[in-house]
């Protein structure tokens, strides 16, 4: 299967939603008895640094895809 490119708006929004769906999900399954509180913390914070990371390259794309630019001239270059 090849590589799906979307946007990075895209995938901020992707993450925002599962963020809230795990909101609503993670309380029933920690009173089944199914998740613990750590254990939906935990999952909570990695989500999170997701959507932080994220955010950080939307907020920086244009000076990445410059710098990316760059290698790869240099790169090219070189060979």
């Amino acid at each position: 299967m090849g590589k799906a490119k979307a946007p990075i708006a895209s995938q901020v929004a992707e993450v925002r939603r599962e963020l809230a769906l795990r909101a609503n999900t993670y309380p029933r399954l920690i009173a089944a008895g199914k998740m613990r509180q750590a254990e939906a913390d935990l999952c909570k914070a990695r989500m999170e640094a997701v959507l932080a990371t994220l955010m950080f390259c939307q907020e920086h794309e244009a000076a990445i895809r410059a710098y990316m630019a760059e290698r790869r001239d240099s790169a090219g270059s070189a060979a």
